[in-house]
């Protein structure tokens, strides 16, 4: 038997997990972890498409794509950076000032794992192994929390099919690692991107602020972990309520 108040305490847990699992996925699919804002390019530049060439290179280093963010309001997220440009980047053509695109380019796979230097772009300068694992660490993070929602999940359905709520200690506990991954992302990205602008620092008029995929993972975080305290606080309340019961049926 399930009182009326574990019921209403699971099913807000549930709530809480649901908006929070929506919170993690949009996040991590976004790319506005960190905006740059700054003076609109010059009309009759000649250079744009050169820069946006080696934007969008292959073998384009961190120092090279990190100056075109700086200059073309460009946006950092976890998989993919942009940049906001003129459309039409001819010197013969230029374009008004609102005929901007933006254009977007995904980090493979391998450049999530790529070493990161003391000197950016300079890989004679040695390895950075602070920025290089708190970089690894910011994208896979979220990826773990996302998983053991999802187990956590799988285990309540178990606790359903059962009708025990003695799985959901475990649906709890998952959830409170969740959010301690969250946590971990947002710290980790944080503090790559305050050293990051201690080794390239933006160029006067340029300023930089955390976007709204950022905010949706520092949110997500906290209803984690509200949704771990009700998942555990129902099941050994009811466990113990139950024990209770059965001894005094006893006696």
């Amino acid at each position: 038997m399930m009182d009326n108040r574990f019921a209403t305490a699971l099913v807000i847990a549930c709530v809480l997990s649901l908006i929070s699992s929506i919170y993690m996925a949009a996040s991590i699919g976004t790319d506005f972890w960190y905006e740059y804002h700054s003076p609109t390019p010059a009309e009759n530049n000649s250079e744009h498409g050169a820069i946006f060439d080696e934007f969008a290179s292959e073998d384009a280093d961190e120092n090279a794509y990190t100056w075109a963010l700086f200059r073309y309001n460009g946006t950092l997220g976890l998989w993919r950076r942009c940049i906001t440009m003129p459309k039409n980047s001819h010197w013969y053509s230029p374009p008004p000032e609102a005929d901007m695109v933006t254009k977007c380019i995904s980090f493979s796979l391998s450049d999530q794992f790529m070493e990161k230097y003391k000197h950016p772009g300079n890989h004679n300068s040695g390895s950075d192994l602070n920025r290089t694992y708190l970089w690894r660490l910011q994208f896979l993070l979220p990826f773990v929390s996302l998983g053991l929602m999802c187990f956590g999940a799988l285990i309540g359905l178990c606790a359903c099919a059962c009708r025990s709520l003695y799985p959901a200690i475990a649906t709890g506990v998952l959830h409170f690692l969740a959010g301690l991954c969250t946590l971990g992302s947002v710290g980790c990205y944080v503090a790559g991107i305050e050293l990051l602008h201690k080794k390239l620092q933006p160029p006067d008029g340029v300023w930089g602020e955390f976007g709204w995929s950022f905010c949706l993972a520092c949110v997500s975080a906290p209803l984690q972990f509200m949704a771990a305290a009700l998942f555990i606080w129902a099941a050994r309340t009811n466990r113990k309520e139950f024990t209770l019961l059965k001894a005094y049926r006893v006696a």
